[in-house]
């Protein structure tokens, strides 16, 4: 019976964290685009990141002339 007295105050602290946790969460903005970072990860880019080798080819053509 004296956990109860550890236990309890305990319980309060963990839950009050977490209250506090979610409510800065939510006063900071981190709720307001939860489908935005989603949907970017599909979307593809139209600019390729690594060089194709014809594209260089191209570049090197264009530095000769």
């Amino acid at each position: 019976m004296r956990i109860l007295l550890l236990l309890i105050p305990m319980t309060l602290g963990v839950i009050g964290v977490a209250l506090w946790a979610f409510l800065w969460a939510v006063r900071t903005g981190q709720f307001d685009d939860l489908e935005g970072p989603a949907h970017r990860i599909l979307m593809d880019d139209d600019d390729p990141r690594i060089p194709r080798y014809s594209q260089k080819q191209d570049h090197r053509q264009s530095l000769e002339d």
